[in-house]
């Protein structure tokens, strides 16, 4: 049955609520411990946990990244593999089917290339208390590490796009993330600030509601977006160049007659 008019509207938009709301709790259930850590480590008070506030926040930030390649990761792959779906034009497909087949298909990779990604990012951060604290004749390197930090997230987010768009080899995912991240700073700083709205605006405005139904679907649907906008993009530039290149191979043939 097919609604027309107005309840037709009614009906794609609760559609849509429904669609993204199963996928975003169905990643929270799949990243349970890395969620459940993140809550203790952000919502437990100072007095109890016997520790300075810093030393408990570093300790859990610690565990999240140890915890996030097993769990997180990889249901945020899965995640993505949905929004794909939606973006390039099956929006009525099967929502658990989909997840957990992406889950179970991309959990090797997915939890390689987040050891690889929590891997620099550790490197950074260190790399940023060192040059902040014990040398700090040379501080001003804190400023090129936490640049590269905000790149390595944007190429992260480029890495999940990839993992579920292609059949490639980990290097060549980890490679051509990073490629696409630096060849294109400006949908990359776009990525970031969508991506950064859409968690300031369910902090500020849901108070966990939105983060818990629907924050994590926005944020991959958003994200595969631009990257599938972009790819296009590079497509339509290669086709083109293409045609040039013929032109003149034909028209130098014709000189050559």
């Amino acid at each position: 049955m097919e609604f027309k008019g107005m309840m037709g509207g009614l009906y794609k938009i609760s559609e849509w609520i429904m669609r993204l709301a199963v996928i975003n709790i169905l990643w929270i259930i799949c990243s349970i411990p890395f969620f459940y850590i993140m809550l203790v480590v952000f919502l437990v008070p100072e007095a109890s946990t016997g520790v300075s506030q810093a030393d408990f926040l570093k300790q859990g930030l610690m565990l999240l990244a140890a915890i996030a390649p097993f769990t997180f990761i990889p249901a945020t792959t899965a995640m993505f593999s949905v929004a794909r779906k939606w973006v390039t034009g099956d929006e009525d497909v099967p929502l658990l089917k989909t997840f957990f087949r992406s889950y179970k298909q991309n959990y090797l990779q997915s939890m390689l290339g987040g050891l690889i990604f929590v891997i620099l990012g550790i490197i950074l951060y260190v790399n940023v208390q060192y040059y902040g604290t014990t040398l700090k004749s040379l501080s001003f390197l804190v400023y090129l590490f936490i640049v590269l930090f905000v790149f390595l997230i944007a190429a992260f987010f480029n890495f999940l796009s990839i993992v579920v768009h292609f059949h490639m080899k980990m290097l060549q995912i980890i490679k051509n993330s990073i490629l696409l991240t630096l060849g294109n700073p400006i949908q990359s700083i776009g990525i970031l600030a969508v991506n950064g709205i859409l968690l300031y605006l369910s902090y500020s405005i849901g108070h966990g509601f939105i983060f818990v139904f629907f924050t994590g679907s926005l944020m991959a649907i958003a994200t595969f977006w631009q990257f599938h906008r972009n790819l296009q993009k590079i497509q339509t530039k290669f086709e083109k160049n293409n045609a040039e290149k013929e032109k003149l191979a034909e028209s130098s043939e014709e000189t050559k007659s």
